[in-house]
């Protein structure tokens, strides 16, 4: 997944200073110093609250694209095509799926065939639509509150399913891939997550909801209720964010949560519930992309921002707006200055506006009478021969901001928001040089941040170990004070290099480590850091100490699921097999998808209880939901050799070697069969 980044930006920041109480009357000259919104003590009051009062505006957004992010998986909220032939085929996996309806629930089979005979079926009910239908349907699975990604994502504009982003060219995760709250606080309204797990929901929202881009509303409520009314005509409502009137700074940065879609890096304590309208975006977390020289035309497709500060008209009408200081300007920054709303009423769908609006938009600047609106000064009108521009009936946009492939989804065609003159063919297949990573919403970045971004795109883009090498650089080891200043920092980064000597000498120079990891936060950053040092511990053998740093990440984080999976591993090896079986029966009544419990389990039920079948039906439990897992596979043929079948045991044998001919285990069990 490539993302592009502008490096020279413009921003203005102001300081957030405390919440007052006093609030303005219609009749009050008197302002507080900031919105109550921004205050812990306010809280979410959910849209139907909101639309008691705004129904007019509630009936318009809800029709939008954000309005339509995310809900239930209903013939209503569906954009796709059902039809007998509607398959997607994995042709590196050789697996097969196949969404349809039945009845009232959207259901997805997994298959494979041999021949015309299907060898193998799963299916499972999807839950969830995530996205409005104007590009993609993608579609989610709900195992007790854990929700996860289904491989087959429904691509509107060509009215064609396939493969999810990620999922293709041999990295297919099936049903595996979590939807945690990075992805799902920008597809959606705030959900109660599950404290102490990645990936499991107490309540989810439908749809991305009012309080997103206005914020916390309790008080709004409180106040309208008690009929304190405030003239906004003349001046601020501090009782909730009103976007268009924050400084043009803050108003970008609550589009640009989610619309610089890209590396998010949190600042420490900080999750991804914990931005709200009004503040600093760089409060909560920094944005990285990738920088390419020769690459610039290439855009992703939540950039929107990103492309629009990269444009000549954002960049002089922000000059020009900065030296605005009359009333005007500070009810409606946004009327001297080009940004999001200037050109989208985000209560109004994009589909029902026409390009008129927009063309409207570009000619209150460029024209050869205009000498106002976003404060350019007079342009000339478009320069472009006329037989081209009736070919593109007089519209602005289809050639300054032309709609193309994005470089993240395929199949979707999108509107550039980089604002500039037509490109030409040389200019657009220039060759690409990677220069590094920048951060889109901080010129001011500190090196531990920067070091933390290449760990994260190491971790989830593109495991490139050079990366890990940049993170180095700004990740000092060089004192013990170092170390304890970076200590969750360089413990990911020597496990990311697999380099657990180090892993463990770090844990060493921090003085008592599990003493430290004490902390529960929605990052789990503790959690994760005593897991990494347990496995580093695990894999050097150690296994008393390895235990007791599993331990540590299960207590801090019990619903992840992974962990508590690692430590009842850990326990069977080291003897503890009645924690063991506590732990697996744990993990496989949270999800009984789970496959690798079903496989730990079954082996010690084997080599403990001696129960042969008992283990062989675990073992079929895990390859019902992954056909291919190797393990399983070599398990379950020495099961079957237990048994007396030898030529089931065979053949499970050559399935392994056909998932992986360098298998040796699988290689020595079947030539101890065969006698070569």
């Amino acid at each position: 997944m490539r993302k592009y980044c502008f490096t020279g930006l413009i921003f203005i920041f102001i300081g957030i200073l405390f919440y007052s109480s006093v609030f303005l009357s219609c009749n009050s000259t008197s302002q507080p110093l900031t919105y109550a919104s921004l205050s812990d003590t306010v809280h979410y009051v959910g849209m139907s609250t909101c639309r008691q009062c705004h129904v007019t505006i509630y009936d318009s957004y809800i029709q939008t694209g954000m309005g339509q992010s995310f809900d239930h998986a209903t013939h209503n909220k569906s954009s796709a095509r059902f039809y007998s032939h509607a398959i997607l085929i994995d042709s590196i996996r050789n697996l097969y799926y196949h969404p349809y309806w039945k009845n009232d629930s959207m259901m997805i089979d997994e298959f494979r065939l041999q021949g015309k005979d299907t060898i193998y079926k799963r299916t499972e009910k999807i839950e969830y639509i995530v996205g409005s239908g104007q590009h993609t349907n993608s579609h989610m699975m709900n195992v007790n509150g854990y929700i996860y990604q289904v491989p087959a994502t429904f691509f509107t504009q060509k009215g064609t399913w396939d493969l999810p982003p990620g999922f293709e060219n041999g990295f297919n995760s099936r049903f595996s891939r979590k939807i945690e709250l990075e992805c799902m606080s920008c597809h959606n309204a705030y959900p109660e997550i599950v404290p102490g797990s990645e990936n499991k929901y107490s309540a989810i929202p439908n749809g991305i909801d009012c309080e997103r881009c206005h914020g916390p509303g309790s008080t709004h409520v409180a106040q309208k209720q008690r009929r304190e009314l405030v003239d906004t005509s003349k001046y601020i409502d501090y009782s909730i964010v009103n976007p268009s009137k924050l400084p043009i700074a803050l108003q970008l940065d609550i589009c640009q949560r989610c619309h610089i879609q890209g590396n998010a890096v949190l600042n420490d304590g900080k999750s991804f519930l914990d931005f709200r309208p009004g503040m600093k975006l760089s409060d909560v977390m920094n944005v990285f992309m990738p920088v390419y020289k020769g690459d610039e035309n290439a855009h992703i497709m939540a950039s929107h921002v990103e492309r629009l500060k990269m444009s000549k008209c954002f960049q002089v009408s922000l000059t020009q707006a900065e030296s605005k200081s009359d009333e005007s300007h500070l009810l409606r920054p946004y009327k001297n200055a080009l940004t999001c709303v200037t050109c989208h009423n985000p209560h109004v769908s994009v589909k029902s506006t026409s390009s008129d609006h927009f063309n409207a938009i570009c000619k209150n600047c460029h024209s050869s009478s205009s000498n106002s609106g976003v404060g350019f000064s007079a342009t000339s009108t478009c320069t472009e021969k006329p037989e081209t521009r009736n070919l593109a009936a007089d519209n602005c946009v289809s050639c300054h901001m032309p709609k193309n492939g994005t470089t993240d989804i395929p199949h979707v065609t999108n509107t550039d928001h980089y604002i500039r003159k037509k490109i030409s063919l040389a200019e657009a297949s220039k060759i690409r040089e990677f220069v590094g990573l920048a951060c889109i919403n901080n010129q001011d970045v500190d090196r531990i941040t920067k070091g933390k971004a290449y760990l994260n795109y190491f971790e989830k883009f593109v495991s490139n170990p050079a990366f890990l090498d940049s993170a180095k650089q700004f990740l000092d080891d060089s004192s013990p004070d170092s170390i304890q200043l970076n200590f969750h920092h360089l413990i990911r980064w020597a496990y990311l290099k697999s380099d657990f000597n180090r892993v463990i000498s770090y844990a060493g120079s921090s003085g008592d480590a599990l003493e430290r990891l004490k902390s529960t936060s929605l990052s789990n950053q503790d959690a994760w850091t005593a897991y990494r040092i347990g496995e580093a511990y695990f894999s050097s053998g150690q296994l008393a100490k390895a235990e007791v740093f599993f331990q540590r990440s299960v207590e801090l984080e019990p619903y992840n699921l992974e962990f508590r999976n690692k430590l009842a591993s850990a326990q069977q090896t080291a003897g503890g097999f009645e924690k063991a079986i506590q732990n697996y029966q744990f993990i496989l009544n949270e999800n009984p998808k789970f496959v690798s419990a079903w496989i730990n389990y079954g082996y010690l039920i084997l080599t403990v209880n001696k129960d042969v079948e008992k283990a062989d039906e675990m073992y079929a439990k895990a390859l019902a939901l992954d056909p291919d897992n190797e393990q399983a596979l070599v398990n379950k043929s020495g099961t079957k050799m237990l048994l007396g079948k030898k030529e089931e045991a065979k053949k499970l044998l050559d399935r392994v070697l056909m998932v992986n001919p360098d298998n040796a285990k699988a290689r020595a069990m079947r030539s101890q069969i065969t006698g070569n």
